[in-house]
């Protein structure tokens, strides 16, 4: 369980560019939970994967993760249990190693100097052709020369590898033409049910974030205004969360960018 209780930041405070990203924020993940994100630009969304992550050190609140007070640990530590992804197919993993390299180093079974074994090349074989993308016939191949789709998948199987405590996943398909980012949402649902990951996925897409996992949250200037799940979730629909942003900000999202590349 992820408990994050009273959580605020303040970047360049006393300055003229003084922003309060996250307001006295709480949330409750409870494991097994595959929660999607919503919100206008600037909401807080990757502000508060930020926090979770410990890219930096929240003004006040606390975070903890499974009874252990993550609040002050530092990043490198806490991303030993968290995983993420972020937008960009090019963070996650090194584009001038091999794939097997890469997942190699995922594994963490042998550091950087360890020797890769042929039953590690059949589980990683195994595993890659689970996302059918033919990545277990290029095994040898660098990285860096993958098309955008199917370094993402690999990523994501690089941050799965050794399943996270918590999967933080930051528009990891927004960069992608449509069709490959519903392939890769739909390695997404399967390796999070497969091993049954805590998730919280923030997305511009509200039909995915309505049909994707069990639980929905939106976010308006660095809090969580919306939060819905189960029987009365199945009822939502794009056009009622749109309303129900309009009722908890008290504007629109009409000419947010959610909605003009979201729902296509």
């Amino acid at each position: 369980m992820l408990e994050i209780t009273n959580i605020s930041k303040t970047f360049n405070p006393g300055s003229v560019n003084e922003k309060l990203a996250i307001d006295n924020l709480s949330l409750t993940v409870n494991d097994g939970d595959f929660i999607t994100i919503i919100g206008s630009n600037g909401a807080g969304k990757s502000t508060l994967f930020n926090a979770i992550s410990g890219v930096f050190i929240t003004d006040k609140g606390k975070i903890v993760l499974d009874d252990m007070d993550i609040t002050l640990m530092a990043e490198h530590k806490r991303s030993r249990f968290i995983g993420r992804l972020f937008q960009d197919p090019m963070k996650g993993s090194a584009p001038g190693m091999s794939i097997e390299e890469n997942l190699y180093l995922a594994a963490g079974s042998g550091g950087w100097l360890g020797h890769i074994t042929e039953k590690d090349r059949k589980d990683f074989r195994d595993r890659l052709a689970l996302l059918d993308m033919g990545l277990e016939n290029r095994m040898k191949n660098p990285v860096g020369l993958l098309s955008g789709g199917q370094r993402q998948a690999l990523t994501l199987m690089m941050a799965t590898f050794n399943p996270p405590k918590i999967l933080l996943l930051d528009e990891h398909t927004a960069a992608l033409d449509p069709k490959t980012a519903e392939k890769v949402l739909e390695i997404t649902d399967n390796i999070v049910k497969k091993n049954n990951i805590t998730c919280l996925m923030i997305t511009h897409n509200m039909e995915s974030a309505l049909s994707m996992g069990n639980r929905t949250i939106m976010m308006n200037s660095g809090k969580v205004i919306y939060d819905v799940a189960g029987e009365k979730r199945q009822n939502e629909t794009v056009e009622s969360l749109i309303e129900k942003f309009k009722d908890e900000a008290g504007k629109y999202l009409a000419s947010d960018e959610m909605l003009l590349k979201g729902n296509k």
